[in-house]
């Protein structure tokens, strides 16, 4: 096996394990709630708290990344961000609790930006799209450590057992895949691009600010569904509580199946016309949501395909757009607007604040009018992935001095 092929598998088992370490921690969520009668306002601090801590370590990492290489910043942050997990599984008190979530979250954004930015280099060697692969296989890590989870509480076992194995046996296995990855660069290359980073810096190019848009649109209209998708079908349509949950799990599965086979709908319609159907794909999708909230005296299994028909839709939609934003990072690396790892950082951060904000956003909204009319909100900015996605990738493709997705039609006989 080649060096970039086995740096491929390897980075595949480090998205897995982030997947699964992500998984530990949402799917025991409800448990942690219970273990420390936290309730709702102290359980949203907690998640604050993450974000926050996400959001301070991911700009930190994104330039240590093009200081010391992605490699070597992510041997030591994939073993950190599972090990970070003790905090929160072994916390005696909210307040500790507080302490281990701003840890926890500073370790998965370390993790994140690195295992991105070192899947940009993996990319760009390849000479092909892979990005939204190592994507579906997150999602697969976040199936497993779910599993773990459901299957560990069901036969009994205590969550903070659960949760301090998961985080032990995910450290040591984050060691294994971390030395098959790419070597990295010289320390005279990752000096130069530091001095360039410094130079011009990720801000000054309109193109970096475009595809931390598109990034945190997607999070945003992504979070409608994972927050919102089974109560919509409980609350608007009226569904059985145990069949609503379907609404998200498909959501879910589609999304995961449309990223494994992204990168082929990606080489077969370049990156420009690809996030330009998956922006309109979601938008159908969401259109279908709003069908069946609205349809007049139709049955309830009617609106209930609908809805579900709808949120397939969106999950295929969804999927590919921040592999792609990611993976148009990697054309301005070298262009000028910075070294990868900063600019890799700035459009992740845009992302993770869709996350935190998409909540904030949806729920006023579905308050002052309904949660069937709320879900316009990421509908429309299903639109705006649409009609700026293109764009945001014509032009950071432009600075790399790649051809377009428009050239490379025109040059075909």
């Amino acid at each position: 096996m080649s060096v970039i092929a086995r740096a491929r598998w390897a980075l595949c088992g480090v998205f897995w394990l982030s997947g699964v370490v992500c998984a530990l921690w949402s799917a025991a969520l409800p448990a942690v709630n219970e273990r420390l009668h936290l309730g709702e306002l102290r359980l949203g601090a907690v998640l604050l708290t993450i974000g926050i801590g996400t959001l301070v370590t991911m700009p930190i990492v994104g330039r240590l990344c093009d200081r010391w290489t992605s490699r070597r910043v992510l041997g030591v942050v994939a073993s950190a961000a599972a090990i970070s997990l003790l905090g929160p599984a072994l916390a005696p008190s909210y307040q500790v609790l507080l302490v281990g979530a701003f840890a926890l979250g500073g370790g998965l954004g370390a993790l994140d930006v690195a295992m991105n930015a070192h899947a940009i280099e993996v990319e760009r060697e390849y000479g092909r799209p892979i990005m939204s692969a190592f994507h579906g296989v997150w999602s697969l890590g976040g199936v497993a450590g779910s599993a773990v989870i459901a299957a560990g509480l069901y036969a009994g076992a205590d969550i903070r057992a659960l949760m301090a194995a998961g985080a032990l046996v995910s450290g040591l296995l984050s060691l294994v895949p971390v030395r098959f990855l790419l070597p990295g660069r010289s320390v005279e290359r990752a000096a130069r691009n530091v001095a360039d980073d410094r130079q011009v810096g990720p801000i000054r190019y309109p193109a970096v600010i475009l595809l931390g848009v598109i990034a945190l649109c997607a999070c945003v209209s992504e979070g409608g569904a994972n927050d919102w998708a089974a109560l919509h079908a409980s609350d608007v349509l009226g569904v059985d509580p145990g069949l609503a949950s379907l609404a998200y799990t498909i959501f879910a599965m589609t999304m995961t199946v449309a990223r494994l086979l992204g990168d082929g709908l990606t080489r077969r319609l370049g990156p420009e016309r690809t996030v330009r159907w998956a922006g309109s794909t979601a938008v159908a999708g969401y259109g279908l949501v709003l069908l069946a909230t609205w349809l007049p005296g139709a049955d309830l299994p009617v609106r209930t395909v609908c809805a579900y028909a709808g949120w397939a839709l969106a999950g295929l939609g969804l999927a590919t757009v921040l592999p792609v934003a990611l993976s148009a990072v990697g054309s301005l690396h070298g262009s000028g607007a910075g070294a990868a790892g900063r600019v890799l950082s700035w459009v992740t951060m845009f992302g993770y604040v869709g996350l935190l904000s998409g909540p904030a956003m949806i729920g006023p909204l579905a308050e002052a009018t309904s949660l069937g009319t709320a879900m316009l909100l990421p509908a429309g900015l299903g639109v705006v992935i649409a009609f700026t996605g293109p764009f945001a990738v014509r032009m950071s493709g432009r600075l790399d001095g790649t051809r377009t997705d428009d050239q490379v039609q025109a040059s075909r006989p």
